[in-house]
């Protein structure tokens, strides 16, 4: 159990870590403006690290940057590990994370949803 608790610990500090070196260190024209650390899911024997990163933009510039953090892996990681003190600095692995998207698409079917009801009890008057 302790466990758990030590590598919750640890991805909470390398998401804080790690959007710290992102939007300050990385500097790279493929980036987009808006990129965010959505979370960090270090393997149970610290060696790797999957970092799930919300982008908003087009597809092109989330592919875009996507390859940009992906290209900028080790000198995140160097960056990272100077703040962070551990016997090995995990090797990190850049995802998309879509939740977000997923969470609007959602929203917007369940708002078109109530404005079909409010459409019908209308016209039914």
């Amino acid at each position: 159990m302790a466990e758990r608790k030590r590598i919750k610990r640890l991805n909470s500090l390398l998401k804080e870590v790690l959007s710290e070196v992102i939007i300050n260190e990385v500097k790279d024209p493929r980036m987009a403006p808006l990129v965010t650390v959505a979370s960090v899911d270090i393997s149970n024997d610290l060696h790797h690290a999957k970092v799930y990163i919300s982008i908003i933009g087009s597809d092109i510039q989330r592919r875009d940057t996507l390859e940009a953090l992906e290209s900028a892996a080790g000198f995140i990681g160097i960056s990272a590990a100077k703040k962070v003190v551990m016997r090995y600095f995990p090797v990190l692995t850049f995802k998309l994370d879509t939740t977000v998207e997923e969470q609007m698409k959602i929203d917007a079917l369940i708002e078109k949803i109530h404005h079909e009801e409010d459409t019908r009890s209308h016209g039914s008057d």
